[in-house]
């Protein structure tokens, strides 16, 4: 019996430790300078590891000036707000440019940026071409950084929402090169372009996303894509 309590505990221990690396990575706890992964290129669609390469701008603010570049985003750092009663931010910026498309924020992450900069470079410009002919131009969305819980959830509405700490947002509308604007809430239901535009772009967010939840999700997101880089993964 002594035998196998002791095999047991030494199995727990090797599963332990990779579930432990992994969480270390996935949650950005790794430096840069330590990571077996080469620093995120916002121009490369199809990185290895991309989650893992994006965690890593959570809290390197060298790294995060040296990937946010342009042309294909322009953002400028601003000062970290110590995280008090679960609201705050730390390595943000303010957003102006990203994927070819104005997005002007006040703060967000670093790491947020860059995953709507990828998002925005190679699926949401290739599905305007692909739809329209045409490319999108501004990008309107509902906030991004508000001390705020979860919405819309019974059971989630007692935790703090990942835009209170600046890692959300909220994306309800495009506009294209001929100015013609397409909305979520407007748009969202049908078999027009604007629909399978807007599904398309949805559906594509999830790889750079962890969460990434719209109109079929529940009532309270009928007008907005939701999209945030907290630690839980959900794409709906």
């Amino acid at each position: 019996m002594r035998k196998s309590r002791h095999l047991i505990s030494r199995l727990m221990l090797l599963l332990l430790a990779p579930a432990t690396i992994f969480a270390a990575f996935w949650l950005g706890l790794v430096p840069q300078r330590f990571s077996p992964f080469a620093p995120l290129n916002l121009s490369e669609p199809n990185s290895y590891f991309l989650n893992m390469r994006l965690a890593a701008l959570k809290r390197d603010a060298n790294l995060c000036q040296a990937v946010l570049a342009a042309p294909l985003v322009q953002s400028s750092a601003i000062a970290d707000e110590p995280i008090k009663n679960g609201c705050g931010w730390k390595n943000a910026v303010r957003l102006n440019h990203a994927g070819g498309a104005r997005l002007t924020t006040d703060k967000i992450t670093c790491e947020m940026a860059a995953a709507l900069t990828m998002w925005l470079e190679h699926i949401v410009q290739p599905a305007a071409e692909r739809h329209f002919s045409k490319q999108v131009t501004n990008v309107k969305h509902m906030g991004t950084y508000a001390c705020r819980n979860i919405a819309g959830s019974k059971f989630w509405k007692d935790f703090r929402s990942q835009h209170a700490t600046a890692s959300a947002i909220d994306i309800d509308s495009f506009t294209l090169s001929d100015g013609q604007a397409v909305s979520v809430l407007r748009n969202w239901k049908g078999d027009t372009p604007e629909a399978r535009f807007l599904r398309d772009v949805h559906r594509g967010a999830c790889r750079y996303f962890r969460v990434a939840i719209g109109p079929d999700f529940n009532a309270a997101h009928a007008n907005h894509f939701h999209f945030d880089r907290g630690a839980l993964k959900s794409c709906r």
